[in-house]
């Protein structure tokens, strides 16, 4: 992994995954030039070994690389829930790979050679869309290991209380009482650091998380 020079910002990296060295080091000074932090990588699987997935990031990959190709690539990042917006830029893209890439939820499609200005113009766009994106990733990560800290008990009734049954239908259904029941409801609402428990069904229900 290289970084061109200039002044980096505290904004969202840029990783560019491409085997042409040339491209990658001209796009690394170009971002630098305006502040932009930038990384580059010569192939996908140098990317996967070095990259830090919760640092906020844009990603340029081109699509046909030696090894792990841009969309296979594509693929592994979307098996492992990265938030980053990806760019691809391809030399020989047609409009069936252009479909491809957005279905499975690129940005945008660009073919080489490119405008240098909008390159600038689409990261910077994505710039702005990855902190979104990474902040509200973090924030379901939180609300997932919360949820995960429960016990099974726990998580039944949590269940029950996103479905929307009140507490005596809940200790009708576990065979259990309404004071047990609002016992549970209260370690729910501790162990998760909620405000209340009807924030925590927003999220797990915002988030689909499955308790």
């Amino acid at each position: 992994m290289t970084s061109g020079a200039g002044p980096a910002s505290a904004g969202p990296v840029v990783h560019i995954v491409d085997d042409d060295h040339d491209l990658r080091q001209s796009l690394a000074f170009l971002f630098e030039s305006v502040g932009i932090q930038a990384l580059t990588y010569p192939d996908a699987a140098t990317f996967l070994a070095e990259y830090d997935p919760a640092e906020p990031a844009v990603l340029i990959v081109d699509v046909r690389m030696p090894g792990v190709s841009g969309f296979e690539l594509q693929e592994r990042l979307l098996g492992l829930d990265y938030p980053a917006p990806i760019i691809f830029c391809s030399a020989h893209g047609d409009i069936a790979m252009s479909v491809r890439a957005l279905r499975r939820g690129a940005v945008d499609f660009l073919e080489k050679p490119y405008k240098p200005q909008q390159m600038l113009e689409v990261v910077q766009e994505q710039s702005r869309e990855a902190g979104r994106r990474f902040s509200e990733h973090a924030h379901r990560q939180a609300v997932r290991e919360r949820v995960e800290s429960l016990t099974a008990r726990e998580l039944e009734v949590l269940r029950l209380v996103v479905d929307g049954l009140p507490s005596q239908l809940i200790s009708r259904r576990l065979g259990t009482s309404v004071k047990t029941v609002d016992v549970h409801r209260a370690r729910i609402k501790a162990k998760t650091g909620a405000e209340s428990l009807g924030a925590l069904v927003r999220d797990v229900l915002h988030y689909r998380i499955e308790p």
